[in-house]
């Protein structure tokens, strides 16, 4: 299925104003003297980015100011793609040394750099100056923890300022920072934490969510028995008072208190070191097995959120960036990275629907958040709960909203004009945890086009490829990168030979990263994502991706959300699949026969007659990863009958109960 669209004009097109003041025309400026005076828009600044990768690359390091020695030379194997060899390449600027936390903390002063929130509202403020001086402490308490260079931390913590902190601590010695939110259970953590064999590990004893305390220590104990490598343990108070954690701590191996852990008043020094010196660790979801241990560079990592925050997002010093995530999602690195442009970065730990359905908008409109990110589910529940900030909010200063997670459909863009606020630039956005940052965003001084992601990223040579390899253009298939990029990762961890990292993106097409997403270039060089191409539908030999099916299915008002898959019924010979919709309803609303009818003919009409449920049944709930990611590989292999592998990465892994021998399937 392809990407269709009847819209004359576009729902959002800059000023200008909005043109003249953008980042991206000042990077124009600069680009011209080096790539020459035709280039005069995104298309050819995009062309350029591509074809001429070293200057580009270089220029985003001046243009966003970064603190360290570029040395001369920018790419060596440039004609390479597959995972980094040290004589062969791909490798980035390997004569530079920088620090990654000296870049972040690069700004001073008493304005906002970090604001915490929690349901109960502002928990913390901290100035660049203040900010600076807590990451000075906390590094010297992980230095005298015997942490240096390459060794890990991790952070079981909520979204609060200490975990910034605490990242930032590690990346000033040049160690490693991995995190989980404290969402997960004690095995998700083991299999994530237990690869990576940590020093210290940050942990909350508790956190609040939904109004309810939620007490964590009982896992970190867990934790801590289970993984030996961990020496110091500390603990954020969360939900208890200084003298019930202090008794707490005195039987946890390593316990100390955040509040006395390193020397206050310490200087703060950082280690430069090599580009593609290792800064996280990140973690494939795991939902088909082990979790893969992604590392990422520091030199990499920086180079690609500055383009990303300063040239698609259009972000600058005195601006305020709030995206809705944990820290077990990679936009939390992303948004922490907004430090670097002197942006505040405003951080939010509990639901999103509570103590209020609008308590994301209270943030952004208490705060005068100029960029407000989230997922592409939060903005279908929020519309599907009547939130209508446009009508309840003074949202006068904010500019940009950015969605990911999984593709955004049409009907939300129209949400966001008309119910949000109108005017605003809408820029839904794709990449992935692998590259820890995106394959498609915004444009700030270019159209934004109803149902499509605006453009492919600078320096990022992404194209649409079918089976055979082939480009394609106005029809779905692989998406693909066929050039190297900073940010690939750098190894995965405890793979010395890089063959997890080669299966992982090359073993499909040569010498080319092959993403996992099924997608669109559009004719007005825009991308659609249909969904994960591991979990497209192909019956009769006709491929769809799932997020199209979401797309129709979630417009009807009885119907939450859903999701869907393709199920093999009978065996050898006979064997045959049919397509099953599993629905979860709106309170009050019923799955009968006339509902089950216009589910039917609205799929049949928008999507493709081959697509049309065979089967659809409804369920309390739908399963979802961490990141908030509906999983239908879980539900596939509860349907088949199969093990879901890790569990523990799931969020509500008890909604797979529900589809365990559903009684609509013996239909």
């Amino acid at each position: 299925m392809t990407h269709e669209t009847a819209d004359a004009r576009p729902i959002w097109e800059p000023t200008a104003d909005d043109v003249a003041r953008a980042n991206l025309t000042a990077f124009l400026a600069e680009a011209r003297p080096v790539a020459g005076d035709d280039l005069r828009d995104y298309g050819a600044l995009w062309r350029w980015s591509v074809d001429a990768p070293e200057a580009f690359w270089r220029l985003v390091w001046r243009f966003g100011g970064v603190v360290g020695d570029p040395g001369g030379t920018t790419l060596v194997g440039g004609d390479r793609v597959a995972p980094p060899d040290p004589q062969l390449g791909p490798r980035w600027f390997p004569e530079a040394r920088l620090n990654f936390a000296e870049n972040l903390l690069r700004h001073a002063g008493p304005g906002d750099a970090l604001v915490a929130w929690t349901e109960g509202g502002v928990a913390r403020r901290l100035s660049f100056d203040a900010l600076r001086e807590e990451v000075a402490r906390v590094a010297a308490g992980l230095r005298d923890a015997g942490v240096g260079v390459g060794d890990r931390v991790a952070g079981f913590v909520p979204n609060g300022a200490e975990a910034v902190v605490a990242m930032l601590a590690a990346a000033s010695l040049g160690a490693l920072w991995s995190s989980c939110s404290p969402d997960f259970g004690v095995q998700g953590v083991l299999d994530r934490f237990g690869q990576i064999e940590p020093t210290v590990l940050v942990c909350a004893d508790g956190y609040t969510y939904a109004r309810k305390p939620v007490d964590v220590l009982p896992r970190v104990r867990a934790i801590v028995d289970a993984i030996p490598s961990i020496r110091t343990t500390v603990v954020v108070a969360g939900v208890r008072d200084a003298e019930a954690l202090a008794a707490e701590l005195a039987t946890l191996r390593g316990g100390v208190a955040w509040d006395a852990f390193g020397t206050r008043g310490a200087p703060l020094a950082f280690a430069r070191l090599p580009f593609d010196h290792p800064l996280y660790i990140m973690y494939s979801s795991g939902t088909t097995g082990l979790p893969k241990c992604m590392v990422h560079g520091a030199g990499g990592t920086l180079l690609q959120h500055l383009k990303e925050l300063a040239l698609h997002t259009d972000l600058r010093a005195g601006d305020r960036l709030f995206y809705f995530t944990t820290c077990g999602w990679m936009m939390w690195n992303w948004m922490v990275s907004g430090l670097a442009l002197g942006t505040t970065v405003v951080l939010y730990d509990g639901s999103p629907t509570a103590p209020r359905p609008e308590i994301l908008w209270d943030v952004v409109a208490a705060e005068g958040v100029t960029a407000f990110g989230t997922s592409a589910k939060y903005l279908a529940l929020a519309e599907k709960s009547g939130v209508a900030p446009a009508r309840t909010h003074d949202l006068a200063a904010l500019r940009c909203i950015l969605s990911t997670g999984s593709p955004l459909a049409a009907y939300s863009y129209d949400y966001v004009a008309r119910d949000v606020k109108p005017g605003v630039r809408l820029s839904s956005i794709s990449g992935g945890t692998d590259i820890i940052s995106c394959f498609a965003l915004g444009n700030p001084i270019g159209p934004v086009w109803r149902g499509e992601l605006q453009v492919r990223g600078l320096g990022m040579a992404v194209d649409v490829f079918d089976d055979a390899g082939r480009p394609l253009r106005g029809e779905a298939g692989e998406l693909v990168c066929t050039r190297p990029f900073p940010s690939m990762p750098v190894a995965f961890w405890n793979d010395p030979d890089g063959a997890k990292y080669r299966a992982a993106y090359f073993d499909v097409f040569p010498n080319t990263w092959r993403h996992g997403d099924w997608a669109e270039l559009t004719p007005r060089d825009g991308l659609v994502i249909h969904g994960r191409s591991d979990a497209t539908l192909n019956p009769g030999g006709v491929r769809i991706g799932t997020a199209e099916i979401y797309r129709q299915v979630e417009q009807i008002p009885e119907v939450v959300e859903s999701v869907v898959i393709e199920q093999m019924v009978g065996a050898g010979a006979d064997s045959t699949s049919r397509i099953v919709l599993f629905v979860r309803l709106a309170e009050g609303a019923t799955l009968d026969r006339a509902l089950q009818a216009r589910i039917r003919d609205r799929i049949r009409e928008h999507c493709s007659a081959h697509h049309v449920p065979r089967i659809i049944a409804a369920v309390p709930d739908i399963p979802r990863t961490i990141s908030g990611k509906i999983s239908e590989l879980a539900v596939r292999a509860v349907v088949h009958g199969a093990p879901v592998k890790n569990v523990d990465a799931l969020a509500n892994p008890d909604a797979l109960a529900s589809f365990r021998a559903h009684p609509a399937l013996g239909a």
